[in-house]
């Protein structure tokens, strides 16, 4: 397996585990409400939204690796 094929699984391994991850950090974000814990949940709010960008950001170096 040469390095390009190498990195494309670990680009797709990368954006699936981020994604798994965002969609817990949702969950919490949920439960932090439910306990009363805004503030809390608005800073983890903020990190999923920079998770997302990440996620983009991988995406985008799939593409490219792709081309």
């Amino acid at each position: 397996m040469d390095f390009v094929e190498k990195a494309r699984i670990r680009l797709e391994h990368w954006i699936t585990h981020n994604d798994h991850h965002q969609e817990e950090y949702g969950m919490f974000v949920e439960q932090l409400e439910d306990a009363g814990k805004k503030e809390s949940a608005e800073h983890v709010r903020k990190m999923v939204g920079f998770t997302a960008k990440s996620t983009d950001c991988l995406r985008e170096a799939l593409k490219a690796l792709e081309q």
